[in-house]
């Protein structure tokens, strides 16, 4: 198992980054879905100051992705159930009214600590929704640490390619329902995942 102990600050979208001082980070413990054994996670250190838009891009470097392609943050709980959205962009004039459900917030307006209140709160990342590049996500704990940006902490496991993953469906015939079937399969996969700190080195 490739394991790596490494500390240096994401460069994440800097001229939009005020500086915060004596702020406070969360560390979170990212675990990306792949079909091999091994586990592949990161620590992440961040500011809670900043942004989801600001994680999303964390997540990204930490895992060499590209970051180029539409994602989305959804709280969750221990059953890994998708709740309420926080969308890379405003898809809001695009939905339906419902009075019913929440309209989701968007990365770069969302605060981290305004969502993330407490440790051991889960959130999942979807990336690409073609490919349906999926990672787990932990507070594992708050630390006082003056943090600008956000830090890589500790990188266990070959990241996947982004490549790897190719989707099977004609972008020219996707529909809403081919996403809900992949979200019904990642659901049935982690069932029976409860502890991201089982994860450890």
């Amino acid at each position: 198992m490739f394991v790596e102990k490494t500390r240096f600050t994401f460069q994440i979208n800097s001229n939009f980054v005020p500086l915060f001082l004596n702020m406070g980070a969360l560390k979170f413990r990212v675990v990306v879905d792949t079909e091999k054994e091994e586990d592949i996670f990161r620590d992440i250190l961040i500011n809670e100051e900043l942004t989801f838009e600001n994680l999303f891009h964390a997540i990204m470097s930490a895992f060499e992705f590209e970051g180029d392609q539409l994602a989305s943050f959804y709280m969750s709980n221990d059953s890994w159930d998708k709740g309420r959205e926080i969308g890379l962009m405003d898809m809001s004039d695009d939905m339906e009214e419902n009075e019913e459900s929440e309209q989701p917030l968007v990365m770069d307006t969302t605060v981290i600590k305004d969502v993330v209140k407490e440790e051991g709160q889960k959130l999942i990342l979807v990336y690409d929704f073609l490919s349906m590049w999926c990672f787990l996500i932990e507070l594992v704990e708050f630390s006082d640490q003056e943090v600008e940006s956000a830090e890589l902490l500790i990188a266990v496991g070959d990241a996947p390619k982004e490549s790897d993953r190719k989707s099977n469906l004609d972008p020219d015939e996707i529909s809403f329902e081919d996403f809900e079937d992949d979200f019904e399969d990642f659901d049935e996969d982690f069932e029976d995942f409860d502890n991201i700190d089982d994860l450890d080195i």
